[in-house]
Order: structure tokens, then C-alpha cells, then sequence
């Protein structure tokens, strides 16, 4: 059976990278052509159903299979800013297969990258390593009515561990646009391309993601950074208890 896993995990890369280079391709005409702002909801909608195709093959190949806890899309928070811990490199997909409407943030770096750059470019996704701008940049996206994703460790939770320290901007572009900060809680049954981890060295499959729609915080007017920050990390560390010794 691990010989399968492994042989369905490359043959999964190749699906992924063959839908990702004629996305981006098409994308790249499109950044070419007048009207790309009026486009730009359109390809987040493209991206999103492409990233569900994603979820079903994976759970069809016996690869990944994710469960959903909490209210469905209706019930969901909108505009919010969504934070997730971020165990997995698969974690973004699935994420951004279910939250409608969502922007992500992108490294500058991937402005290099042509097989990539062009999507995130259409779809409106904010680039940025931090910084001031880059909570202008979203807490904007945020006041014109779309989602934002934010893995507030600020990178892949490290093996062994449960969470990062968190870093503070997601609270303050939460507080700036005035706008929840909605938890979700991402439970995964063994490490998968953790931190550390390449993407081109197969994992250990199969894997369960468990992912829960938490709790929503708003944060008060006068509160602290500090403290919206403190209150997002105990429920993370309340939900995530022994996550580290499992």
C-alpha cells in the first residue's frame, strides 16, 4: 500500500501542476486585457471550485480526506478575517476551497514565478512580507466586502509542535476594518508537509484533516492589539491541547 500512496501522491502533483500552468496561463492573457478588477471576482470563484475538484480527488485517491465541523458556508462570517493554524502545506487548498469569496496573501517572491503569479495577480490575492502597507492593502479588501485568509503563525507550524507564536497583524487589520476575526481549527492525524518538510518528498498517507468553523471574535473598539492577539491564541491552545504529544 505505500508504494500506492507514493505513486498517487506524484501522479496527484502532476494533476495539480497540469490545472495550476493552464490556469495561469489563461490568466496571464487575461492580465493583458483591459477590465482585470471587474474579472477579479470571477477567478477567485475559479480557484475556489478548482481547489474543491482538488479536496474530492484526493479523498477519490485515498489520499486526504477532510471533515467539516461547524456551520456551513451560509452561516459563515462575511466580510472576516479568517485565521487558521497551519500544520500542512495542503492546509491553504482546503481552505480556500470552502471560504467564499477569499484573499490570500502571496510572497513577493511569487511575482517571479510565471506559473503561478498570474492567478494570484487576477484573483486580487495581496502581496506582501508585512507591514504597514500591507495592512492598508487588506484591511481595504476587507472594507469592500471580500474575505481574507491569514495563517497568522506566519509560517508551517514546526513538527512536534502544536502552534506558533502568532504574529499581531491579523488583529490589526481586523481592528482597522472593523471587521470579526473568525478561528478556524485544523486537526490533521499525522505530520503532512510540515514545516521543514519539501513538497517534492512524498508524506505519510493516508491523512485525516479535521477543520471546525470556531469561534468568532470581535474585537472591541478600545481592546489591545495584545490582547485580541492573547484571545485568538488561547482558543487555538485550548483546541489544539496535546496536539503536540499526539
Amino acid at each position: 500500500m505505500r508504494i500506492y500512496y507514493i505513486l498517487m501522491y506524484y501522479a496527484s502533483l502532476l494533476v495539480f501542476g497540469g490545472v495550476a500552468l493552464a490556469l495561469n496561463a489563461t490568466c496571464a492573457v487575461l492580465l493583458l486585457l483591459p477590465g482585470r478588477d471587474a474579472r477579479a471576482p470571477a477567478v477567485r470563484e475559479a480557484i475556489r471550485r478548482l481547489f474543491g475538484k482538488w479536496e474530492t480527488w484526493l479523498g477519490t485517491m485515498g489520499l486526504v480526506r477532510a471533515a467539516w465541523s461547524g456551520p456551513g458556508p451560509d452561516g459563515w462570517l462575511h466580510p472576516a478575517v479568517y485565521v487558521a493554524n497551519h500544520p500542512s502545506l495542503i492546509d491553504a487548498t482546503l481552505l480556500l476551497a470552502r471560504i467564499p469569496d477569499a484573499v490570500c496573501i502571496f510572497k513577493p517572491a511569487l511575482l517571479r514565478n510565471p506559473c503561478l503569479a498570474p492567478a494570484a495577480l487576477m484573483a486580487g490575492y495581496v502581496s506582501g512580507d508585512g507591514g504597514i502597507d500591507l495592512i492598508h492593502d487588506l484591511a481595504a479588501v476587507l472594507s469592500s466586502g471580500r474575505n481574507v485568509l491569514i495563517f497568522p503563525e506566519g509560517t508551517r507550524t514546526l513538527p512536534g509542535a502544536a502552534l506558533n507564536p502568532l504574529k499581531p497583524g491579523f488583529a490589526l487589520i481586523a481592528r482597522r476594518a472593523a471587521v470579526p476575526i473568525q478561528v478556524l481549527i485544523i486537526r490533521v492525524d499525522r505530520e503532512v508537509l510540515p514545516r521543514g518538510w519539501p513538497w517534492w518528498r512524498a508524506p505519510r498517507l493516508p491523512a485525516q484533516f479535521d477543520i471546525r468553523v470556531d469561534q468568532a471574535i470581535i474585537p472591541d473598539a478600545e481592546a489591545l492589539t495584545d490582547d485580541v492577539v492573547g484571545a485568538v491564541e488561547r482558543r487555538f491552545a485550548e483546541c489544539l491541547s496535546g496536539e503536540a504529544e499526539g
